[in-house]
This record gives structure tokens, C-alpha cells and sequence, in this order.
């Protein structure tokens, strides 16, 4: 292995994997909030429309409905804010969709109005990490709906019905908070907490973080630290999300947290305690008050978190991070780009092919697309697979869909939550349940013979795949590798301020254990993010590893040197 001015092992050249891509995980610990969401969120304009004999315009109530799949990780005063920016982006981009389809027939204009909404999508998703399920389900809606017969004169009362299942989405979403206010940080606390849990289980008893063999060489004890790294500043963003009046709620909380950044840094914390911690604040019961808590501390941890939450307001978000996203040298520029050329090719090339309404290409192509070519082939794999397996499952509920509109709209609810279920163990499985669901809506606004549907949506579903990796293999992403030398940069400059803090204000000791920390994760995202392109020099393996060791060692220094870390746990 050799080290220099951004050298290391490593071939330019990188294979594939095939080796665990089908392989199901543990899920989601709240995979059923977003399923029941969107389930009910959707039953009710489609029921009332069933019930009124319309359904065929469910496909547009569908539109807003989508929208409960979103933000339930946020408290609900940001949650309430969350919905209603994303509610507006997929009435905008359902205009765009349903005006398109108005103006012209010309199959080639559409699929690039709808490649030109998903490469949107995938920049302002990215941009203000909306999570998951991502950029997806607005791609997915334009481009269908820029496939559906339309006059223009009907386009507004169709974006109404829209903005009506948006109205019910945002109702159900934020109905939870009438029983548990407070359930969303409790959640995102007890994740770091879990994950802190974990670091302790990986780490051997006498290792020490600022031990340079435990910080650097046992990937197992580093993955989870990295992991137990960004639960913690999930968890301070998700606190950072509450209300400046909610003090009483959310200082008990902080309290855990920097419980949890302690242990991070090195102070020792038995693993059960870290764990009913967590458990009580599953189960709703009161916030525990780790042992040592006293009026002092509690002003220092307020002050702390006052600064905190000023950090945090300064950085970029919403508007200001989708435009800081199109600037030159953005790294999301390249992958937006990757989404869109790629999902248009795929739309004109199942169009030569035959098909009339080649949304479900635009759809793949841009599905497929993640942060390197190593996660976008997995993802390519998985989507083909899961799309396979969907068509037999929608082949095979034909007859029970022949019954009525009634059994189409249970066959499509029970999809959409079998989707949210599969999703969160792998994608392949949640894409079983996803075609046969995305299928019965567009069904919803006409029958299509069965055999032209399946078989369009298999053909669209191998060549949006596989023009998407084309497009990711020609479309390079050189500025990845780019990110490695600016986190270094940044992770090294953090680290030098923590030769002075031994007498620093708790404060300012908050402050830099919050940039080495976020450093350290923003480094191995970096990598993660520059291993999985194909086409890169080589990554300075030594150089990360070195840096992470030194990381981990200024975080024990700033956690001896912390007052509120005095009794750690």
C-alpha cells in the first residue's frame, strides 16, 4: 500500500458484485408507519370516488397520496412544514406532467418533458434529503401522467384532486401526533442510543477509541462506529427540527444524546443501560435521567444546544440546498445528469421499440440510479428481479382484479402495503409488490389488455435498467474521489483546533466535537460513495485511515475535556 498526495491502492478498474445483492435484511423499525399512511391515505379518495362511480380519477388523487410515504422521521411541527414543500413539488410537477400530455401527442416530447422532471426530482430529493422513498414516487406519477389522455381544460380540476389527496395525506400523517407528541425525536434518540449499544458489543473491552488498532483496522468495530457516528447527528438534527419553546421536551433528550457522543469518544457506559435507555423511550415511558444530572449540567447541555441549533440554522437547507446543488462543482450535479439523459434514452428507445406509453422505462431508469455505479448495478439487479416477479404476481391477481373496480382498488392497497414491507428487508422484494400496485393505478384510469401491459412493462422494465447503467458507466462521477480530499481537509483542521480545549468553554468544546464528528461521517461517506465508481484514481487508502484513527482520538480528548461529560453514563 502507498501513501502520497492522494495515492493508494486500488484498481482504476472495479468489479461488479453479485454476492449478496438478493440477500433480505432485518427491515425497517418503522417500515408499518409509512405503510399504514399511505394505505389510508389512499383508501379514502378512492373509496369516495369508487362510491361516486369515478374512479378513473383516482389516479390523480393518487398523486397526493403518495405524499404520506414522507417525513415520518421528523417532528411533526418540521413534518407538518416537510409534507407540504414535497405536497407542492408533486402538484407542480403533476401540472407539468398532465399539460404536457394536453398539448401534444408526440410520444418523444413527452418522454422528455418526463426525463427532464426526473432528473429534478433526483437533484432536489438529493439536495434536501427528503429520505426515502426518495425521488421515485414523483417520477414514477409524472411520467405516468404525462402518458394519460388529457384536455386542457380538464388539468386544473385534475391537479385539485391532487392537492385533495395531498390535504388527506397531510391530515394522516399528522394525526399520531394527537397520541405521542413527542415520538419522533423519542425514536431518533433511542437509535443512537441502540447504535452506541452496538459500538460497545464491537468494541473489545480494553480497546480504547483513541487506540489506534481498535479506531482503524477492525472493520467491524469501525463500520460500527461510523454507524453509532450517524445515528448521533441524526438524532441532534432530528432535536435541532423541534420548536425553540419545546425546552421541556427536547433538553432530556439532548441529555441522552451527548450521553451517547460520550461514548462515541472514548467514556465507558455499560451496554444494558444504553439499552433500556433506548427501551423507555420506545415504549413512552418518561425520558430517563442518567445519574449525575444536575442544575449546572442541565444550563450547560441548554447553551450547548442554543449553539448547536444556530450551526445548524446556518447550513443550507430547502431552497438554499437545491440551489447550492447547481452550482459548478456540485457533486449532484453528475448524478442528476445520469438521471436524466439515461431516463430519456430508455423513454425513445422502448418508443422505437413499440411502445406506446414508455413511462415505465423513464421510471426504471431514474429508480435505478444511486450514489456510485457499484449501488446503482446492485440496484439494477434488484429492480429487474423484483419487476419479473411482479408482473407474474399482477398476471396472477387478474382474475380477482376482473371481478370489480372494488377488488382493484383492495388489489392496489394491498400492494402498496406489501411494497412498504418488502422494501425496507430489499429492494427486489418490495418491487414484487410495487409493479403490481403501480400497474392497478394506471388501471385506474382505463383497462389496458392485460397481455399488452405486462408485456410493454417487462420489455421498459429491462431496457430502462439497462440503459440506466449504460448511462451511469459513460457518465462519470470524477468529482467523487474530490469529495475524499475535501472531507480529509476538513476532518484534519477540526482535529489540529483540539490541541487547545482542555480549559475551553462547554461550548466551544460542543462545537468542535460536533465537526470532528460530522467529519468522520461526511469521510466515510466520501469513500463509500468513491469506491463504488468504476472509473477513479485511486483512493488514499492510508491517508483515510490515518485520519479516522486521529478523529477518534480528538473526540476522547474533547470528551475528557467536556464538563457536561462528567458522569458520561
Amino acid at each position: 500500500m502507498t501513501d502520497g498526495a492522494g495515492t493508494g491502492t486500488g484498481a482504476l478498474v472495479r468489479p461488479l458484485p453479485v454476492r449478496g445483492v438478493l440477500k433480505l435484511g432485518g427491515g425497517s423499525d418503522t417500515w408499518f408507519k409509512a405503510a399504514l399512511s399511505a394505505v389510508v391515505a389512499s383508501a379514502i379518495p378512492n373509496l369516495t370516488l369508487l362510491a361516486f362511480g369515478r374512479l378513473d380519477l383516482a389516479l390523480y388523487t393518487s398523486a397526493g397520496s403518495l405524499v404520506a410515504l414522507y417525513a415520518h422521521g421528523r417532528p411533526y411541527a418540521a413534518r407538518a412544514r416537510t409534507l407540504a414543500r414535497l405536497a407542492l413539488l408533486m402538484l407542480a410537477s403533476l401540472a407539468i406532467a398532465l399539460t404536457t400530455a394536453a398539448l401534444t401527442e408526440d410520444v418523444a416530447i413527452r418522454v422528455a418533458v418526463a426525463a427532464l422532471l426526473a432528473a429534478g426530482h433526483k437533484l432536489v430529493s438529493d439536495a434536501s434529503r427528503i429520505g426515502p422513498p426518495g425521488n421515485v414516487i414523483f417520477t414514477f406519477v409524472a411520467s405516468s401522467c404525462a402518458f394519460v389522455p388529457q384536455r386542457l381544460a380538464d388539468v386544473p380540476l385534475h391537479v385539485g384532486l391532487g392537492l385533495a389527496g395531498a390535504v388527506i395525506s397531510w391530515l394522516v400523517c399528522m394525526a399520531p401526533a394527537l397520541v405521542r407528541p413527542d415520538g419522533p425525536e423519542r425514536l431518533a434518540v433511542a437509535r443512537a442510543l441502540e447504535a452506541t449499544a452496538r459500538l460497545r458489543r464491537a468494541t473489545p473491552p480494553a480497546a480504547d477509541a483513541a487506540d489506534a488498532d481498535s479506531a482503524g483496522t477492525d472493520s467491524a468495530a469501525a463500520r460500527a462506529r461510523h454507524d453509532a457516528a450517524t445515528a448521533i447527528n441524526a438524532a441532534w438534527h432530528t432535536l435541532f427540527l423541534l420548536p425553540a419553546g419545546a425546552a421541556e421536551r427536547r433538553v432530556p433528550l439532548e441529555r441522552l444524546v451527548v450521553r451517547a457522543e460520550s461514548v462515541l469518544g472514548g467514556a465507558s457506559a455499560p451496554q444494558g443501560r444504553l439499552l433500556a435507555w433506548a427501551a423507555a423511550l420506545r415504549s413512552g415511558r418518561p425520558v430517563p435521567v442518567p445519574a449525575g444530572t444536575d442544575a449546572a449540567e442541565t444550563g450547560e447541555l441548554a447553551g450547548i444546544a442554543d449553539e448547536r441549533r444556530a450551526r445548524a440554522a446556518s447550513r443550507p437547507q430547502g431552497t438554499r440546498a437545491v440551489l447550492a446543488a447547481l452550482r459548478r462543482g456540485s457533486p449532484l450535479l453528475p448524478v442528476a445528469t445520469r438521471v436524466g439523459v439515461s431516463a430519456a434514452a430508455a423513454g425513445w428507445l422502448t418508443m422505437l421499440l413499440g411502445v406506446g406509453r414508455p413511462y415505465w422505462a423513464v421510471v426504471t431508469a431514474a429508480a435505478i440510479f444511486q450514489a456510485n455505479l457499484v449501488l446503482t448495478w446492485r440496484r439494477a439487479l434488484q429492480r429487474v428481479l423484483g419487476n419479473l416477479l411482479g408482473l407474474a404476481l399482477f398476471t396472477a391477481l387478474l382474475p380477482v382484479i376482473g371481478i370489480g373496480p372494488f377488488a382493484l382498488v383492495l388489489v392496489a392497497l394491498a400492494a402498496q402495503f406489501g411494497a412498504e414491507a418488502g422494501m425496507s428487508r430489499n429492494y427486489w422484494l418490495g418491487s414484487v409488490f410495487v409493479t403490481p400496485m403501480a400497474l392497478s393505478m394506471v388501471e385506474f384510469a382505463g383497462y389496458q389488455p392485460a397481455r399488452e401491459l405486462v408485456g410493454d412493462r417487462w420489455l421498459d422494465t429491462c431496457v430502462g435498467a439497462a440503459v440506466g447503467l449504460l448511462g451511469c458507466v459513460l457518465i462519470t462521477n470524477r468529482r467523487a474521489s474530490g469529495r475524499i480530499d475535501g472531507a480529509l481537509a476538513r476532518l484534519s483542521a477540526a482535529v489540529a483546533e483540539t490541541h487547545a480545549v482542555t480549559r475551553a468553554a462547554p461550548g466551544t468544546v460542543a462545537a468542535l466535537r460536533d465537526r470532528v464528528t460530522a467529519a468522520l461521517v461526511d469521510l466515510r461517506d466520501a469513500v463509500d460513495v468513491a469506491e463504488g465508481e468504476w472509473w477513479q484514481r485511486a483512493l488514499p487508502a492510508e491517508r483515510v485511515e490515518r485520519a479516522e484513527r486521529d478523529g477518534h482520538r480528538a473526540l476522547a480528548t474533547l470528551t475528557a475535556a467536556a464538563p457536561a461529560d462528567r458522569e458520561a453514563a
